[in-house]
């Protein structure tokens, strides 16, 4: 048997287009919208077999069917789906495993764009949601129903970096036959891959880490050939969240560098993270590779590293919190995550802004809470710069 090469080799490698015209090392851009049948019969057999070639890039290109190619080796997948955006692959997952008059169980702590599509879309076509403390596997079990479809789980969590056992709650979907659907962006297929956990497909905004420059918005989703076919057609062929070839190849730049990219992060995190958690003015830190992180042991089994994401709570509240991120020089304050250059925002106003004070609250969204995209820079100059932040904080709250 074949040893199974790594990861870094494996992204520079794996399931790359051998240009057959002029054997371009890189592989080039199919950046047409259209493509041209030799003869009526083959364009009633593609329009018919979409999977066997190709007749319109809102259906797939060559360009996106090698990034999807890569996603699914990354992933241990049958098959992937390359789209628009985080968001899309999102919603097409959930879409595609939805019923009429279903139920989905779902964590109360998501992002804040997948909480508003929980909260306000899905109701309004008559599936029913139940929000539950993904930890709690006793929960989970209770909320089932029997119109439920779906388990839904995003490990680790925006921003609480909360963990959820995704070899634990599938046991329980398996159980109930159930879809069990796991956003991974945080982590990356770098650090984790639910499949191998027993999740039946894996979600990524592709725009954070898969990228990793901050130059794409896009999104992939990774599960069973049935699973993904049906996601493609009808859902995406009909509603259009179609990635872009130029998108789908500046995204597999991106993703060359990948597993030297998610080391620095790593190393680059932890010693943040322990940074914070010393420093007088910080209440809590959240970061799972931290002993104190209550969900320490479930990472430290099915993550490969503990990423460069985190959130903190600061002590003074908002008002410090702003005093915080108006001060910062080699973070940059800014929406998004997973770049190589660090980025800070402010959770309850930024990303979480359509959760209620109170919907935040109870899931430890504090008003003084600080999320911290940790880059690759050198890491004594982000602590530095965390330093001289903090610094200010305590001369402007007096504290």
């Amino acid at each position: 048997m074949e040893k199974k090469k790594g990861l870094q080799t494996r992204l520079l490698h794996e399931s790359g287009i051998k240009d057959k015209l002029a054997g371009a090392h890189i592989s080039p851009i199919y950046q047409t919208t259209t493509y041209v049948f030799d003869d009526i019969e083959q364009a009633i057999y593609l329009n018919q077999h979409q999977d066997e070639g190709f007749t319109y890039t809102r259906f797939g290109s060559p360009t996106q069917a090698e990034l999807e190619g890569k996603i699914a080796k990354l992933e241990n997948a049958e098959a992937a789906l390359a789209v628009g955006s985080g968001m899309a692959a999102i919603t097409t997952a959930l879409l595609t495993s939805a019923k009429k008059s279903g139920h989905m169980v779902v964590p109360n702590i998501v992002y804040g764009c997948t909480f508003t599509f929980f909260d306000q879309i899905l109701p309004k076509y008559g599936i029913e949601v139940s929000y539950v403390d993904p930890g709690n596997l006793e929960q989970i079990k209770a909320a089932i129903k029997d119109n439920t479809t779906t388990v839904y789980v995003e490990t680790p969590a925006n921003p609480t970096l909360n963990i959820t056992d995704i070899e634990e709650v599938a046991k329980i979907t398996k159980e109930h036959n159930l879809t069990l659907i796991v956003d991974s962006t945080f982590a990356s297929p770098a650090l984790q891959n639910p499949l191998d956990l027993g999740a039946d497909v894996v979600v990524h905004s592709a725009t954070k880490y898969l990228c990793g420059h901050g130059t794409v918005v896009a999104g992939v989703l990774a599960g069973t050939k049935k699973f993904i076919d049906s996601a493609r057609f009808p859902v995406v062929q009909t509603l259009g969240q179609v990635i872009s070839p130029f998108d789908a190849w500046l995204l597999m730049m991106g993703m060359k560098t990948l597993a030297i990219r998610m080391e620095r992060h790593c190393e680059n995190g932890m010693k943040v993270a322990q940074y914070l958690e010393q420093h007088p003015l910080v209440e809590r830190v959240y970061y799972p590779g931290l002993e104190s992180h209550p969900s320490h042991e479930i990472a430290k089994k099915q993550m490969r590293g503990f990423g460069g994401m985190m959130s903190f709570d600061i002590k003074g509240g908002i008002e410090a919190g702003k005093v915080f991120m108006s001060s910062v020089e080699v973070f940059s304050l800014a929406t998004s995550l997973g770049n190589i250059d660090s980025l800070v925002q402010h959770s309850p106003t930024m990303s979480h802004f359509d959760m209620s004070r109170e919907e935040r609250e109870a899931v430890g969204i504090k008003d003084g809470q600080v999320r911290v995209s940790v880059g690759i820079e050198n890491v004594e100059d982000l602590i530095a710069d965390l330093e001289q932040a903090l610094d200010k904080v305590k001369k402007a709250t007096n504290q």
